[in-house]
């Protein structure tokens, strides 16, 4: 396999934040659909930029809309709900944000700051932070009730790893 398309199946992604860089393992085993979007933006550079504009302090941080309204999303077509009963969202957990309608997720993701496990069966687990969860924690807190961030930080850089 050619190195290009070594990157391209990689299931790893490095999410580079000014506190340090965030290891995120995919888990297409749970929402194959979900995992290959976050692999295909990464590829394209879409995470590049994008502000962490809604975090709740001991819940969690939401990203991957370029437009950082919290509105936006890619120009790919929203994803079907790929939830699962296999897994949980605990401290860590990458998961697939949405609206109201199950079949909505796009180009957002959150990260759990501590177990939501309330989520379980409503949102897709996309993944898991498997190093640097310090640096998500230190990622700068919205309002305590609607998350809105003031001067939110961004993600730096994010790719495939190889």
């Amino acid at each position: 396999m050619t190195e290009p398309a070594a990157a391209a199946t990689s299931n790893t992604l490095l999410m580079e934040l000014k506190y340090g860089t965030v290891t995120i393992e995919l888990r297409p085993d749970l929402a194959p659909k979900a995992a290959e979007r976050l692999r295909t933006l990464t590829a394209q550079g879409y995470y590049n930029g994008c502000k962490f504009f809604r975090v709740i302090a001991g819940f969690m941080a939401q990203t991957g809309d370029a437009t950082n309204t919290g509105m936006g999303g890619s120009d790919l077509p929203n994803l079907p709900a790929e939830f699962t009963q296999d897994a949980s969202f605990l401290t860590g957990t990458v998961g697939m944000a949405r609206t109201s309608d199950p079949n909505s997720a796009n180009s957002q993701f959150f990260i759990c700051f501590a177990p939501a496990t309330f989520l379980d069966g409503n949102y897709t687990i996309v993944g898991q932070v498997t190093a640097g969860m310090d640096f998500v924690q230190q990622i700068k807190k919205g309002d305590p009730q609607s998350g809105k961030v003031i001067d939110p930080d961004s993600i730096i850089k994010m790719t495939l790893a190889a």
